[in-house]
This record gives structure tokens, sequence and C-alpha cells, in this order.
């Protein structure tokens, strides 16, 4: 029979497992089952059929020998909230030893969206297991969660319609300062869309390779994707990025609210929200008020320690210094006879200045 390098097998029974497996092109049958009670029960998990290519030809007995008994080489790989699939795609390639082009050419062919298609979560995949293989699981693996919590909310799954839900919890995830105001991005989101109003949101640019670059207004202005929501109205036609449930929860069931602009505070404590334009510029100037005073502070802090440092080495230099002068060796006797000299013109000049500071009392003590 014809077997693939690494083989998952799910938790469950065996009858379980082989169902799986006859599911995923592998015809085993009732003696395959009576069989594996002399070989043992088949592992869960990643299997490693210790084969050379990606698929071969092996024998029935050995196949079922390998699930009872081979376990793969794991990596543990984590897809954070937020991050695209272009960054974590290129961290599959390095941890599982993948070839890079081969594993985005496999997503490109077999991605639903262009991103959103694998849930933000920490994997344990086989080093070496077929790219195409690998994505097909993670996508699999994504669709049976997307499904389980849309049947859980709505009690059905419609994989058009929730994505919709992906793309605006994607948003949701890149703008949020925390799970905290996650509801209330999506009240900002849900507000401006039925008043026809763009996004307008920079988050939305952060797509792709584009997931850690500053937007600036030259981007703004050569971005015609539909993630610039500067220039087209509605949201994207696909996902930013990867997310996590509570985003999707708050797309799902936005906050009640009236804002429709919020502003980033300084020093990332969140956002400050206005529901309507004149609100937004106090809080703009609030915040470009106190970005100015904390540069100012931050200035004046680095001029301080500068001036410690310069004083530092001053000192440090002016000791060495004098450690030099005191550990300077004395060549010869004319040194020598010059030094008690001075030291004896010293003594008398202290005994001197000893009595002129003497008190009044003392004063009259020697009259």
């Amino acid at each position: 029979m014809e077997s693939k390098r690494v083989v998952f097998i799910p938790k469950g029974s065996t009858s379980n497992a082989l169902s799986y497996l006859n599911q995923n092109g592998y015809s085993l049958n009732f003696i395959d089952r009576i069989s594996l009670l002399f070989i043992g029960y088949p592992q869960s998990g990643w299997m490693d059929m210790g084969l050379k290519s990606d698929t071969t030809k092996l024998t029935k007995l050995d196949f079922l020998y390998k699930i009872s008994t081979s376990k793969a080489a794991l990596a543990t790989v984590t897809l954070l909230p937020g991050e695209t699939y272009y960054f974590f795609l290129n961290e599959l390639a390095t941890k599982l030893k993948l070839p890079r082009d081969e594993l985005f050419k496999a997503y490109h062919e077999l991605a639903y969206k262009k991103d959103g298609n694998i849930i933000s979560q920490t994997y344990n995949l086989p080093i070496g297991m077929n790219p195409r293989d690998l994505l097909l699981y993670l996508f699999q693996y994504t669709q049976e969660e997307y499904q389980k919590y849309s049947t859980k909310i709505f009690n059905n799954y419609h994989r058009d319609d929730w994505y919709k839900y992906i793309i605006i919890a994607s948003i949701i995830q890149k703008e949020s300062g925390s799970k905290m105001e996650m509801t209330q991005v999506s009240g900002v989101i849900y507000n401006r869309l039925a008043q026809k109003m763009k996004l307008q949101m920079d988050g939305t640019l952060n797509y792709g390779e584009f997931s850690h670059t500053r937007v600036t207004p030259t981007m703004i202005a050569n971005d015609e994707t539909t993630y610039n929501t500067y220039k087209f109205y509605g949201i994207p036609t696909d996902p930013v990025c990867a997310v996590e449930f509570e985003a999707i929860k708050a797309a799902i069931f936005p906050a009640k609210n009236s804002y429709l602009f919020f502003m980033k505070k300084v020093g990332g404590g969140g956002h400050s929200f206005a529901s309507n334009f004149e609100s937004h510029k106090i809080n703009i100037a609030t915040t470009v008020a106190k970005e100015k005073e904390l540069k100012k502070t931050s200035d004046l802090e680095s001029k301080t320690i500068q001036k410690v440092k310069s004083i530092s080495k001053q000192e440090i230099k002016s000791n060495n210094q004098l450690d030099k002068t005191k550990n300077k060796p004395i060549k010869n006797t004319k040194e020598v006879t010059n030094l008690k000299v001075y030291d004896k013109l010293h003594q008398e000049k202290k005994k001197q200045t000893d009595q002129k500071q003497k008190t009044p009392k003392e004063l009259w003590k020697n009259i």
C-alpha cells in the first residue's frame, strides 16, 4: 500500500482511527483491525513512517506496525493573534525545515481567503511534513473550530457569512489596544459602516508582508487593494490577519456605543474614543501635547545622563593621574632630602595656622 511520510491519527478508539485513515485514502479493513490486536493499538498524533520520500509503498503489516510504534519529531510554532500568514509561513518553513517557495505556492492554491484561514494558536507540528499536507491539516482544523463556534452561537455554519465576521475580527485584532477594548472598537466599525463612512483604519493596511510596517501617507496614496480603507468603503474582501476567539466574539457582539473615532493614547494606555469629530480633535491635541512633553522630558534625561557620564570620565582620569603621582618611585637621595624639608616647612606652617585659628578663650589662657 502507498503511505505518506508523516501520518496523522486523531485521538479515539481503534475503530475511529481506522475510519479516519480510510477517509484519507488508506484502504484498511476488518482483517487489518484483527491484525492490530496482535501488534498493538494505533497511537494518536503524528506518526513518522520512516520514509525518505513524501510518499512510498510498503506492506500493510509494516504500515500497521509503524502507526502503533512510531512518533514524529515535533516543533512548536505559535501563530500570534494579529499576525499575518506571510510571517507565519516563514516561521513554519524555518522550524519545520520546509521549502519556502513550495509552502507559499501550496498556500495560495489551497487557501479560501488571503488570510484568516488558520486560527491563532500554538501548534505542535511534525518536522519534514509535506507542505501541502501540513496546510490541509491546518485549514481543516481551523474550519472545524470555526464551525464549532458558529454552531454554538447561530446553530449553523455558512462559510461565506462567517468569514465576514472573521474580516471584521481581523480589523479589531489589529486596532485594539487590549481585549477589554475589542467590543468598543467593534462598535466604532459598525457605527461607521452604518453611516456610510470609510473606516479609515491603519490596521487594515498591515496585511501580508506589511504586518509590521508603519503606515505612511505614501502607502495610503499608492495602495490599491481593498485593504486600503482610506480609499474604499466597507470592509476588505479578505481578513487582514489571524484572529483569536475574543476578537470573533467582539465582531459578533459589538458594544452599543455612539463612537465614530478613536485615538491611541500616549504610552500604550489604550485608546481615547469620541462620538464626533470635534471631540476627536481634542483627543488628538491632548495626545500631541503629551507626546511633546514626554519628548522634552526624555531629552532632558538624556542630557543629564550624558553630563553625568562626562563628569564620571573626568573623575576617573583625575584619579588615575593622582594614583600615578602617588606611586611614582623616588630616584635618588636628593629627592628624599627635598621631601623632608618640604614636610618640616609644611608642619611649621600648619602650627602657625592653628594658632591663628584659636578661639578667644584659648588665646586668653596664653596671656
